[in-house]
């Protein structure tokens, strides 16, 4: 077929050095790869002109002679610079190129050509340092329409690197695109017409080599819907597949009724409908896979727990999973807490890392004999020593803090069980589309009541030094009204950083980071006589959950801590949050922390503590969280800030590879376009068996690890 040209290697297209080059700077070895590696932008030549006007600074086009050439080496130092005289007749220009004699095979005097770059001066002599041009042959003529059509063209330039410059990439893509054949088009035909796309092998032509910019506008418009309609069919098709997997159907009975009828409160408009959602879910043959997401304190962990009681209500077994000890502690014991009033013991078990061995081996025995019918951990879960009677639900809490190997690794411990997945980070419906496009998603908007209000604030200390002896007087005003209050830092000492921490490097900070060692101190003699503990990760775990039981008892006044108390801490009388080095924090970070205060009937106070500049990114980061507390805005507002990045790279989706040029904050058409179009075909044709080119490009576009990906999320 003609589509596997794309799989040619580049080795035989243009010689195996060149290859290697490319190879080695993107890490693509096909032509798919290179041809896929597409321009950043495109620049201009610049209008014709005359010699004899050149401006300074400005890029120009100049159809001129080659007068004279010289090759010299440069003074105190390797290499050597060519310089070549051309004219036009009304002047002369100098055009310099720096280690790049071989250009005097071709520039020779008496050759014709036309010339572009930003005019430079050197020693009062106007220059063109590492021009483009293009040569006529020795018996061409050129009329003044052709050389005008040749300043006019877009030029592409592509992402390069210090060993490959955009011209070579320019100049191995126009190898391929001379023997390009017509391409097998991934998109069927009748999705094209009714969007007007181009055909693949345009496409692929004009954003390449463009003859004007709207060819180039045009054929990003046809990849940038390849790209969505790619992603959206293998995410549905995936999800198909799942839809076929025999799982037992679960509803809810006794259990559950007897722990809503023992809820002192009714459960919000949000939570009874996502739990509907759930039953009717767990109610079908076939797995579920749902995605809840919600704010900080929306109360998915209560969601959660039905559905749990669902799952163990003909013995079956429940597993949630946290990212941290002192999470998956505080889960076990507010779970168990929850479930006292039910006239069963559903042995509520906490599987995690730092158990003694007894305890280890007593808690494993209750797993696999099926006593544990509800059992919470963290990692050690996943251990090979852990094994399940009937595991009917798996719970993932924190979804961002878990691989997709590590999820799939405590699905395959039960057959087809359900899969719910927890995140307080909300997720813009575009990138939930994009990322999750095989998970059902509920959304938990509305807090229950009683959630008292939080007031933000950002502590400038670049502009305002004198303001941090504030915000200790602040947290001692706070804790003299019997409150108590959070100090999170991003390091534990000088030298150690948080690891659990979703730190921002992006800007050069020459401000040393406040670590909690530094930090105990400082609040110990601000608050002389209260009691101020210090928690983190390096912390034996007895240590650290005797240290969050005091903190939750009242018996500490302030907690100066890593990020180990981002999510799932619930203390009802902490008001105060203090974020130092805010701006080494993400967005999504910084709400987590703030919803640590706030959570009784106490306002709640946070304040961001920064030395960025007022005018930097990490300053913006600061200034959103303070602006609103609306997780579902500053979703949005992360993705802009991030600029996205690797949307579906490693970090966020564990393996699949990330957007090229589709843009999830403004393409949200696009890509629900896309799945509607993925959705028609793969209603008719589930397998894709008439739609072969459909089925290369997939395989193409996703390798064996993002394919693995896509069948485990």
């Amino acid at each position: 077929m003609t589509e596997s040209f794309l799989d040619t290697p580049l080795a035989r297209v243009m010689g195996e050095r060149t290859a290697k080059a490319l190879t080695k700077a993107f890490g693509f070895d096909t032509v798919a790869g290179l041809l896929g590696h597409f321009p950043r932008r495109y620049a201009e030549r610049g209008e014709l002109t005359a010699l004899d006007a050149l401006p300074l600074d400005e890029a120009v086009t100049i159809v001129a002679e080659v007068v004279r050439i010289n090759n010299r080496p440069l003074t105190g130092r390797k290499g050597s610079l060519l310089e070549v005289v051309i004219t036009d007749g009304t002047g002369t220009l100098s055009l310099t190129f720096f280690n790049q004699a071989w250009r005097a095979n071709t520039l020779r005097p008496g050759k014709r050509g036309i010339f572009a770059g930003k005019v430079g001066e050197y020693r009062g002599q106007r220059q063109l340092t590492h021009p483009d041009y293009e040569l006529f042959d020795d018996d061409e003529s050129v009329s003044d329409e052709v050389a005008e059509q040749w300043a006019k063209t877009p030029i592409p330039i592509y992402p390069a690197t210090s060993t490959v410059a955009s011209w070579q990439i320019a100049r191995a893509v126009g190898v391929v695109l001379d023997i390009l054949p017509e391409l097998d088009d991934p998109v069927p035909a009748e999705i094209r017409t009714a969007r007007t796309l181009l055909s693949y092998s345009d496409a692929l032509r004009r954003i390449h080599r463009p003859a004007e910019h709207s060819e180039w506008r045009e054929a990003r418009d046809t990849l940038r819907f390849h790209e969505a309609f790619l992603v959206q069919t293998a995410l549905r098709r995936d999800r198909l597949r799942a839809a076929e997997a025999a799982s037992v159907p679960r509803t809810p009975g006794a259990l559950r009724a007897a722990f809503d009828a023992s809820l002192p409160y009714s459960l919000t408009a949000d939570q009874a409908t996502v739990g509907s959602e759930i039953d009717t879910d767990m109610a079908r043959a076939h797995p579920m896979s749902r995605l809840v997401q919600g704010e900080v304190g929306s109360g998915k962990t209560l969601v959660a727990i039905r559905a749990m009681l669902t799952a163990i209500e003909d013995g079956g077994q429940a597993a949630l999973i946290a990212p941290t000890e002192v999470l998956a502690t505080q889960h076990a014991r507010s779970i168990a807490a929850s479930l006292a009033s039910l006239d069963e013991d559903l042995g509520v078990t906490l599987v995690v890392g730092s158990l003694p061995a007894a305890e280890r081996k007593r808690a494993n025995l209750a797993v696999a004999s099926g006593a544990a019918r509800i059992v919470i951990g963290t990692h050690a879960l996943l251990s090979d020593s852990v094994t399940f009677n009937d595991l009917a639900l798996v719970v993932i809490d924190e979804q961002h803090r878990f691989g997709v190997e590590q999820r799939d690794t405590l699905k395959r411990k039960g057959t087809s069980p359900h899969l719910l997945v927890l995140t307080a980070t909300p997720i813009p419906r575009t990138v939930a589309m994009t990322v999750f496009g095989n998970l059902d998603i509920s959304t938990i908007r509305t807090l229950p009541a009683g959630r008292a209000p939080i007031q933000s604030h950002v502590v400038a200390l670049a502009e305002h030094p004198a303001w941090i002896a504030r915000v200790w007087t602040r947290l001692a005003e706070e804790i003299d009204a019997g409150r108590q209050g959070f100090v999170v830092c991003s390091a534990i000492d000088a030298t150690t950083v948080d690891n659990d921490a979703d730190l921002v490097e992006d800007e050069a900070v020459t401000v040393p980071r406040a670590s909690v060692e530094e930090i105990l101190p400082v609040v110990r003699a601000a608050l002389p006589t209260r009691r101020v503990e210090a928690v983190h990760g390096r912390l034996p775990a007895d240590e650290k959950d005797a240290t969050m039981r005091a903190f939750a008892a009242g018996e500490i006044d302030v907690l100066v801590a890593t990020t180990v108390i981002e999510v799932g801490v619930d203390v009802p009388n902490a008001s105060t949050m203090i974020v130092l080095d805010a701006d080494r924090f993400g967005v999504s970070q910084l709400h987590q922390l703030r919803g640590r205060v706030g959570r009784g009937g106490v306002p709640g106070i946070a304040l961001f503590v920064t030395h960025s500049d007022p005018f930097s990114l990490a300053r913006e980061r600061v200034d959103a969280v303070a602006s609103t507390t609306d997780g579902f805005e500053l979703a949005h507002k992360d993705l802009e800030l991030r600029r996205e990045g690797d949307v579906l790279g490693e970090r966020q989706s564990g393996g699949r590879a990330g957007l090229v040029l589709l843009r999830v904050t403004v393409d949200g058409e696009v890509i629900e376009d896309a799945r509607t179009a993925a959705d028609a075909v793969l209603a008719n044709d589930p397998n894709l068996a008439a739609h072969p080119a459909l089925l290369e490009a997939l395989d193409r576009r996703l390798s064996r690890r993002e394919r693995e990906f896509l069948a485990k999320s």
